[in-house]
């Protein structure tokens, strides 16, 4: 990656449905030049998919939980697949530290947290569990590039 491919990314991370006529004329270069970079990017999987960013809270989501949870020796992998299926599951990270994951998840209320942490994670394998509720999301915007 140089930096015209940054430059690129930058662009389709404020926005992913800017065109590739507007990106190149942002950044100087030509259409076909950010269509190819763009192709080349998309088979190299340093861009995944395409989405639209929410605001989960409008949605009805006002609960973020970060939960961690520690597993039966050996079957980390195995429990980490599992939890990454749940809809309301943002993120799973194999950490280290004193447990061996954290997830990030939202709810709409107290009731589907409480059913969650104490019916959905009560998966095989699930040792104990730590779950924070976060109180004010200062930010949260997984969305960056090095220049």
């Amino acid at each position: 990656m140089d930096q015209t491919d940054v430059k690129i990314l930058k662009r389709l991370l404020h926005d992913a449905r800017m065109s590739y006529r507007k990106v190149a004329e942002d950044i100087g270069v030509s259409p076909p030049t950010v269509l190819a970079r763009v192709s080349k990017m998309e088979k190299e999987g340093i861009i995944k998919s395409y989405s639209a960013l929410l605001d989960h809270e409008k949605l009805g989501y006002d609960l973020t939980a970060i939960i961690d949870i520690t597993a039966t020796k050996g079957k980390i992998v195995d429990l980490e697949r599992q939890i990454a299926k749940f809809p309301n599951v943002c993120a799973v990270y194999d950490i280290t530290g004193l447990t061996d994951m954290t997830i990030i998840a939202k709810f709409k209320n107290r009731a589907e947290l409480s059913n969650f942490v104490k019916k959905d994670l009560s998966l095989p394998y699930v040792e104990r569990t730590n779950t924070h509720v976060v109180l004010v999301t200062v930010k949260e915007d997984f969305r960056f590039v090095d220049t």
